[in-house]
């Protein structure tokens, strides 16, 4: 039995391009190039028909370590909170005000990009701080 190496993680979402764009920004993601015969993703946009126009985009980290990600537009909005959720990892070995600084100097980055700032969970017995935030589209996910 073989094991999984790599995965994707998928948004539904009503701007696929623009919430891909900000996740390449909140993750220092790059979009691939365009497919073969197309000199941009515009010009591949283009060819297809109206209907699917617009319809995806794919962001990816450019080390190829960390998993694609896939937005695809779908008619419905966000109504209930997110099953899953990504965890940004800017704390990762800091504690304490130093863990929190980082928290914050991170969210203020990301909220001058359109996400939205939720509530600091502040440590506990079990748990180190982390901070709620909603991305350009409101979909949930933490800074810890």
């Amino acid at each position: 039995m073989s094991s999984i190496k790599q995965f994707q993680v998928t948004f539904d979402c009503a701007e696929p391009e623009r919430v891909a764009r900000f996740w390449c920004e909140v993750l220092g993601y790059v979009v691939p190039p365009p497919p073969e015969g197309f000199a941009t993703w515009d010009d591949f946009n283009r060819s297809l028909p109206p209907e699917r126009q617009g319809s995806a985009f794919v962001c990816m980290d450019p080390s190829g370590v960390g998993p694609r990600m896939y937005f695809q537009r779908v008619p419905e909005g966000k109504v209930v909170k997110n099953r899953v959720h990504l965890d940004v990892r800017v704390g990762t070995g800091l504690v304490g005000e130093e863990r929190l600084a980082a928290l914050e100097a991170e969210c203020a980055r990301l909220v001058a990009l359109g996400a939205v700032r939720g509530q600091l969970l502040l440590a506990d017995d079990e748990n180190e701080s982390c901070l709620g935030m909603q991305d350009i589209e409101g979909n949930e996910f933490c800074l810890d």
